[in-house]
């Protein structure tokens, strides 16, 4: 009997629409012998819909007649099963669209890839595909991460943070602390975002004013850190888990400009190769060979030493573990050419087409990455079915809250 695996995109995030391009060409490769594809969009809203074009990249050019063709659903646990509820229920119709085994979230940044969707279905007791809460969440707060890999001995840039009321309360005390604690340049980015969106590099004083207020558009706190000179970015994707993890061949992103931008990861020509087609919900089960992010200039492999090599495969491997992921991560590496100190940059929990293309080099076809996802899904659902989470005891009975609001401190029987 097929597993239904219900893959999950969009989202409110402004990488919902890269989330969109990576979960439909992801479906495409998923092994129809195995699966039964499921595609379930989240719109920016946060609703869910399914439906026969819900998985065809076409549709997305009207996003409003896509909907009003589609069914809304609602997720209900039902005997240890995941139904898929119409929503709202009409009189004398059927309830249930469908249900799933497990979920695959494809989604990027915030409220989607950062915990807020993986805690969604582990209330629902879902098994799903990837980091779980806490790495997810940890991944994708820049600092936080740093101060984690920080304390474990991976090597991280020095950086300082601050919130949106410190730099409304005294914008000049900040720009005047990053000059003299870090000075120019600097990069200033978002703290939980991804996607080079919000992120900028700032050579004096009036450029770093810019910088702050480009990324506070974007989030509430902005991670500021000096700008590596001589810069090589290194990419290497990893899979497993806890225990066992492998790492892909190294890439090397080419950029035109001074920092790698939005559109030169996923626009370029515009076009999305390899995310058109039909399986159940519209998804081509063989599409054309894309390269991922399709446009993005790079080479593979990255133009390093092989001892550069190791190092960068060794350090993400562990940073993997160290931060407790699932699935497939990519982790991002910084290089000084001149003095050749390497630093980790950023660890992507859930990374653009999931980084397919660096796994290929190695022998891995997606389909069977995809495939050892799912399995590593599943090992941590039969290890998370081994636990007790549950424990009887009689504190309940004898109980008095005195007034009925005071709560349980200092209760007496």
């Amino acid at each position: 009997m097929k597993i239904k695996v219900g893959v999950m995109f969009g989202g409110k995030t402004v990488e919902h629409e890269i989330s969109i391009i990576s979960a439909i060409q992801a479906m495409g490769y998923l092994n129809k012998d195995k699966y039964d594809v499921i595609p379930i969009y989240i719109t920016k809203n946060n609703e869910f819909y399914v439906g026969e074009n819900i998985g065809k990249i076409e549709a997305y050019t009207d996003i409003k007649k896509l909907l009003a063709e589609s069914q809304r659903i609602i997720m209900v646990n039902e005997d240890g099963k995941t139904q898929l509820i119409k929503y709202p229920q009409k009189l004398f119709s059927k309830g249930v669209y469908d249900y799933i085994d497990i979920a695959f979230p494809i989604v990027h940044g915030t409220n989607v890839e950062d915990g807020t969707l993986q805690g969604y279905l582990k209330m629902f007791n879902i098994p799903y595909v990837g980091c779980d809460v806490l790495s997810s969440a940890v991944g994708m707060d820049k600092y936080v991460m740093k101060t984690v890999l920080k304390d474990n001995g991976i090597p991280v840039l020095d950086c300082k943070c601050y919130t949106g009321n410190q730099y409304d309360e005294d914008a000049d005390a900040i720009v005047e602390e990053i000059e003299s604690a870090i000075g120019y340049p600097v990069i200033v980015k978002p703290v939980n975002l991804g996607s080079s969106i919000g992120i900028s590099k700032a050579e004096n004083r009036s450029e770093l004013y810019d910088s702050l207020d480009t990324a506070f558009h974007y989030a509430t706190k902005v991670l500021v850190e000096t700008a590596v000179q001589n810069l090589k970015e290194i990419n290497c994707s990893v899979l497993g888990d806890y225990e066992t993890a492998e790492a892909s061949e190294c890439e090397e992103p080419v950029s035109s400009d001074k920092i790698l931008t939005f559109a030169e990861k996923y626009i370029g020509d515009g076009s999305a190769k390899g995310a058109k087609g039909g399986v159940k919900g519209g998804v081509k089960s063989s599409p054309s060979g894309s390269k991922g992010m399709a446009t993005l200039k790079r080479k593979i492999p990255a133009d390093i030493t092989d001892a550069q090599r190791d190092e960068i495969r060794a350090l993400a491997v562990k940073a993997f573990k160290v931060l407790g992921c699932n699935g497939v991560s990519r982790i991002d590496f910084m290089m000084n050419t001149e003095t050749q100190q390497i630093w980790l940059n950023e660890i992507n929990t859930i990374p653009g087409s999931l980084s397919f293309y660096l796994w290929e080099p190695l022998g891995v076809k997606y389909s069977e990455l995809l495939d050892k996802m799912i399995s590593y899904a599943r090992k941590r659902e039969r290890e998370n079915d081994s636990i007790t989470y549950t424990f009887d005891s009689n504190v309940l009975q004898g109980v008095r809250l005195g007034g009925g609001t005071k709560g349980a401190k200092g209760t007496k029987n």
